[in-house]
């Protein structure tokens, strides 16, 4: 018997952010909490960065096949297919059991070679003791690519169903898992490190098993099946062929990065406590937006609504700016701030925390470019155009791994940074030219045109007084016991600063501002 999912209602934009953002929001907290933990326990020595590299692994092919690629080609069909009442139920099926194959033999190959999967990785651990741990902890690992990629696939059928809950909050679970097992394994003088590793796979398992749920409870409910290449299927592998190269482009500038940073001791951990802070604004806004905007777009642009799928892209760039501007400017004037109170302590010394500190900074500057990427990249996906994208992340990625082998020698581990940022920024400028032949539903609108300045004008003067706010904190910023405080302090002055700047320049009327606030 065939299940049709009844077509989703009309989405509330604005409140699906939130719902996904809030979510993600938690997910970033509790996975502070987890950094912070491995931080204190490891600090930057060869136990940190060898499961940094381990972890990574799966998480590098789960953005290439699932959240990349295959998600970015499958919404769009899916969602088309619910709008237009055809058996979505049975597309979705086919497609998890196709993805699940090409995982399934992907895990034991990896499983074979997974000494020369850590060299790929990180070469500079070659002839030390990080490589046999790296190799250890990714064989451990990697079957998680299986179970989070099967759950992104039935996170975008629950996402383009406008159920957005489930799929956001399924990152919150590994978190606690993780918390829980080095926790726990600490509490009863275990070794901490494995318990940290096989956290993984099960923290997959446990995740999966969230989204099947709540797709079951919407109507559709996937079982196992043996692949059936169809048409249809077909079709979708050819989408998402292009998408695939243009993740594998992504996902080689942060192999070069990883590379580079391989070579210098402890560089990998502080690079990856960085991106970990600067990725609280990206993942908060940014996925928000990406998970939201995509399959909302497609529906309009398969019901021919130009007007609402221009409302839609502007809405979104507005609020991913209204929030990464800020964030950006904060961390790049008090980095040094952020990092010390979060994860100076135990094993995490204040020279690990002065070179994260320097990262950040850089990070920080690409975090609009991170972000409009977000928001500039669906404008392709729902026409089903990934190979304009892909065309685009070649370009990007030449650039990130001349900038980041070509510095190496004058900026050491800084120049995987430089190169991530800068590169970001050259996508971010090209994905914007390439949506100039769209025509309407990818025109900036007026009132995004008239608040854009305004914001940049209200970020500098936070700018100016947060930079203040740290040098009167700075005593109590370096304080046991007070340093809290004075970080909470700079944190809330620096946001009631930007409001407040943006109402007086009319970047936000009072009404839209409570309104953002309730919502």
């Amino acid at each position: 018997m065939t299940t049709t999912a009844a077509k989703p209602k009309k989405i509330r934009l604005l409140a699906s952010f939130f719902t996904v953002s809030s979510w993600t929001l938690a997910s970033r907290i509790m996975g502070f909490v987890r950094d912070i933990l491995i931080a204190a326990f490891f600090g930057s020595g060869p136990v940190a960065e060898a499961f940094q590299v381990a972890f990574a692994l799966p998480n590098m092919f789960r953005r290439f096949f699932a959240e990349g690629a295959f998600n970015m080609a499958f919404v769009p069909m899916f969602s088309k297919k619910l709008e237009s009442g055809e058996n979505a139920r049975e597309f979705a099926q086919n497609a998890m059991a196709g993805l699940a194959s090409i995982l399934i033999a992907l895990t034991l190959i990896a499983q074979l070679f997974m000494p020369w999967f850590v060299l790929a990785m990180a070469s500079g651990f070659q002839g030390d003791e990080r490589f046999d741990l790296a190799t250890d902890f990714a064989r451990i690992c990697f079957p998680y690519i299986l179970f989070i990629s099967l759950a992104a696939l039935l996170s975008g059928v629950l996402n383009s169903m406008g159920r957005f809950a489930a799929a956001a909050a399924a990152p919150v679970v590994l978190n606690i898992i993780l918390i829980a097992a080095m926790a726990g394994t600490w509490a009863l003088d275990g070794n901490i490190a494995r318990a940290l590793a096989w956290g993984v796979p099960i923290a997959g398992v446990a995740q999966l098993g969230l989204v099947w749920i709540a797709a079951s409870r919407a109507g559709i409910r996937l079982l196992p099946q043996l692949p059936r290449f169809t048409p249809e299927i077909r079709r979708l592998a050819m989408i998402a062929a292009p998408a695939a190269l243009a993740g594998g482009v992504v996902q080689i500038n942060l192999l070069v990065g990883r590379q580079v940073a391989s070579y210098y001791d402890g560089a990998i951990q502080w690079l990856s406590v960085a991106d970990r802070l600067y990725q609280l604004p990206l993942g908060v806004v940014g996925i928000a937006i990406g998970v939201v905007l995509l399959p909302d777009l497609s529906r309009k642009l398969q019901s021919g609504d130009t007007d609402g799928g221009q409302y839609a892209f502007n809405r979104a760039a507005e609020f991913a700016l209204a929030l990464t501007i800020p964030a950006a400017v904060g961390l790049l004037v008090v980095p040094q701030a952020v990092v010390s109170v979060l994860f100076e302590r135990g094993a995490f010394t204040a020279l690990d925390a002065q070179n994260t500190a320097a990262a950040l900074a850089i990070y920080a500057i690409g975090l609009p470019a991170f972000v409009l990427q977000k928001v500039f990249q669906p404008l392709y996906f729902a026409r089903e155009d990934t190979k304009t994208p892909f065309y685009f992340a070649l370009v990007s990625m030449v650039l990130n791994a001349a900038l980041a082998i070509g510095l190496s020698a004058q900026f050491g581990y800084l120049a995987a940074a430089i190169g991530t940022t800068l590169s970001s920024v050259i996508l971010a400028i090209l994905l914007y030219f390439g949506t100039r032949r769209m025509g309407n539903a990818a025109a900036f609108d007026e009132r995004l045109l008239r608040a854009v300045p305004r914001m940049l004008a209200a970020a500098v003067i936070m700018g100016v007084v947060t930079y203040g706010l740290g040098v009167v904190l700075e005593t109590w910023l370096a304080t046991t016991g007070l340093r809290y405080a004075a970080l909470a302090i700079l944190i809330i002055g620096g946001i009631a600063t930007y409001f407040a700047a943006c109402l007086a320049f009319g970047a936000f009327t009072k009404q839209g501002l409570r309104n953002f606030v309730k919502r």
